[in-house]
């Protein structure tokens, strides 16, 4: 079955391009024009991604992102951005979505994106335990839900499989290079370096008592990252 998406956007040459190419790299495409029409959408239809213009007539694709996380809806979604600007990335992230791509962009490198967030909305990551414990964080795999001391976490999907990842690793260093091809496309060929110093950022916001001075993701300079144990 073709994997449903539901495209946010207003710009009519756009959307032709982008039916266009979804019909060719087998996705069935939908189309929201405001983001009243969008949420009526999501409101009645399935969807296995969402593709959210930021500027609409009516609004944004954050608060359309905003209400789809309210529900406990954990849809990918991307947002589609005309400025490359940091303000951007952090809103498009915190508001729950799971990566942003900036206008103009190729249509090949969409479609790689899109197909590598649906690949790991669909796969199941393979553990021997449902839980997964280093000092004082505990990840209850099952459940998709991460503790600090006995505390849950607020997490983004994305943030989420970050964690997971660095967790996995306690002790060891893992490079950027890593993260990027495990959290997004196999190649990393299409993701904003940019984007990953976001989440790192922002999940150190969320984990460490000083996000200045990190006790838990430690930077290697030259390397990539560490995970290191703190007691509970």
């Amino acid at each position: 079955m073709e994997p449903r998406i539901l495209l946010l956007e207003d710009d009519l040459s756009l959307i032709d391009g982008l039916e266009y190419a979804m019909k060719k790299h087998g996705f069935q495409l939908e189309i929201a024009r405001t983001v009243k029409e969008a949420r009526e959408w999501i409101a009645k239809e399935h969807y296995d991604l969402l593709l959210l213009d930021v500027t609409l007539p009516d609004g944004t694709g954050f608060s359309v992102c905003e209400q789809v996380r309210k529900a406990r809806n954990q849809v990918p979604i991307i947002f589609l951005t005309a400025a490359d600007e940091e303000v951007n990335v952090i809103r498009g992230l915190d508001s729950g979505g799971d990566d942003y791509i900036t206008k103009p962009f190729k249509l090949g490198e969409l479609c790689s994106r899109l197909r590598a967030l649906l690949r790991r909305a669909g796969v199941a990551q393979p553990s021997r335990s449902s839980l997964l414990a280093c000092g004082d964080i505990a990840i209850d795999l099952l459940a998709s839900r991460a503790l600090l001391k006995g505390r849950a976490l607020e997490l983004t999907h994305a943030e989420y499989r970050l964690l997971c990842l660095l967790v996995r690793n306690a002790g060891r260093v893992v490079t950027r290079r890593v993260i990027l091809d495990e959290l997004w496309d196999g190649t990393g060929d299409f993701v904003d370096d940019n984007t990953l110093s976001v989440y790192i950022r922002r999940l150190r916001e969320k984990v460490e008592a000083d996000p200045s001075h990190p006790e838990h993701l430690i930077t290697v300079r030259g390397f990539g990252y560490q995970w290191k144990e703190v007691p509970a």
